[in-house]
């Protein structure tokens, strides 16, 4: 009484009673127990939109009867309502192309459409999984284009939180415009610079990794559906694609084309790969930065303490009163497994061989995590860490003064060699390059404090 039996080609199989899913889900759920992964949520989403627009569509031109094609869609309004999210249960790492994924989508949609029309779950008599809900469609079209509109759903919320990490570092550049610091190159010594510059900076960064993600999406406008197996549209209607993408263009809002060229769009997956690099690029501009701010707030007695990072939790079990800049570690690490998913995502691109990429779920399960991962770890970084950095100006200013690098300055005026020399008895003495440059004879005091004003030559000075 717990279970049913269904048949596909390869004979019998006992199913969960109450399952929507079928035999052909069984099987992948017994064949493929890796690792309790499932694919994201959007590809449920994206997939219940791709059957409804199938059904519609194949209604309109003839070859599904209007009856069915209302149940149909009626099971696939419930999937996009999140009603049956229980019952996609296939693992992430699954048969290739996603034919798994696929088939627990079709049995779904079957099994409900067939309650919807007064039958009983594993009877397919009214509705089924093949000849039904995947009318006019293969996995091999299906599926690229569930991943297309999977990334581009989860597409703003990345952008959003990007612009949002923008505006945070670029508000504090304003806020720090005139906070003079001591450059560093190499980890030493460099001229001075203006923090606020500095933080502008870093807004910039992250525009052009956001402006970067953006351009590089927009190539997933351009689907394969009605390209079914190999891109050719065997077994699809000729008006079956045009009709079906634009209602999926309605539906979304999405910039949606027809593929320039179906048998192109089957075989390769460049254009995931060319996303997941963008997303790898700005990850390895956000672990740049973080860098930085954990640099910048180190001490707060023994090192830089230019800045102060937001204190959000404890930082040692056993060092009372230690607080680490937790934020931009953690941002850190969904970085660095960001790159991790860039390179599954890459080493799976290229696996395609003659028509098909089968390799398309590692695809989609490490691109959309790793659009996941950079949209909530941008936002958090944002609000708990960046907005909140204090500067320590007098610290900031005292580094910028004690700089060896002021010498610099001193070189039109008195030459490398003196400027040099000056330097070695700075740091053997620990005294002022302001002082001992006077002391030497080589400027008066007027113009040393001119010459070496860190202000001045953060570019902070008189006239800028």
């Amino acid at each position: 009484m717990n279970s049913r039996i269904e048949r596909d080609s390869l004979g019998t199989k006992r199913v969960p009673s109450r399952a929507y899913y079928g035999v052909q889900t069984q099987r992948a759920v017994e064949n493929f127990p890796i690792s309790g992964l499932r694919l994201p949520q959007e590809m449920v989403r994206a997939y219940g939109l791709i059957k409804k627009a199938a059904a519609a569509t194949n209604a309109k031109i003839g070859g599904l009867a209007p009856r069915k094609a209302r149940a149909i869609q009626r099971a696939c309004d419930e999937v996009l309502a999140g009603e049956l999210n229980d019952q996609f249960v296939v693992d992430a790492y699954q048969a290739g192309a996603g034919t798994s994924f696929n088939m627990n989508v079709n049995e779904v949609v079957a099994n409900r459409a067939n309650e919807l029309l007064g039958g009983r779950r594993g009877t397919y008599t009214r509705i089924h999984p093949n000849d039904h809900v995947n009318m006019a469609q293969s996995t091999n079209d299906t599926f690229p284009t569930a991943l297309r509109l999977a990334c581009l759903m989860k597409l703003p919320g990345l952008l959003e939180s990007l612009d949002t990490l923008e505006q945070a570092f670029a508000r504090k550049g304003r806020e720090f415009r005139t906070v003079v610091k001591a450059g560093r190159t190499h980890l030493q010594d460099a001229v001075p610079v203006s923090l606020g510059r500095e933080f502008s900076a870093y807004a910039l960064a992250i525009k052009r990794s956001r402006d970067h993600i953006a351009r590089t999406a927009a190539a997933l406008g351009e689907l394969n559906l009605g390209g079914t197996a190999v891109g050719t549209g065997m077994n699809a209607h000729p008006r079956y694609r045009g009709q079906a993408i634009a209602l999926l263009r309605r539906w979304t809002g999405f910039p949606l084309r027809p593929a320039q060229d179906m048998q192109e769009r089957t075989q390769s997956l460049a254009d995931f790969a060319h996303l997941s690099s963008s997303l790898r690029d700005y990850s390895l501009e956000c672990v740049r930065i973080c860098n930085d701010l954990r640099l910048m707030n180190s001490g707060p007695n023994t090192a830089m303490a230019e800045i102060e990072l937001p204190a959000v939790q404890p930082g040692s079990s056993i060092m009372p009163g230690k607080v680490n800049p937790v934020m931009p570690e953690m941002t850190a690490m969904v970085c660095f497994q960001v790159i991790g998913h860039d390179a599954a995502v890459m080493m799976a691109c290229q696996a395609g061989q003659l028509e098909l990429n089968v390799m398309m779920p590692v695809v989609a399960y490490n691109l959309l995590q790793a659009m996941h991962l950079l949209t909530s770890a941008s936002r958090v970084l944002a609000t708990k860490c960046v907005a909140g950095i204090r500067v320590d100006r007098a610290r900031c200013r005292l580094h910028a003064e004690r700089s060896l690098a002021l010498v610099t300055a001193l070189a039109p005026r008195i030459g490398y060699l003196n400027a040099a020399k000056i330097a070695k008895l700075s740091l053997a003495s620990h005294r002022p390059i302001a002082e001992l440059v006077v002391e030497q004879g080589l400027l008066s005091a007027a113009a040393a404090r001119r010459v070496l004003d860190p202000l001045r030559l953060a570019g902070l000075g008189q006239g800028r």
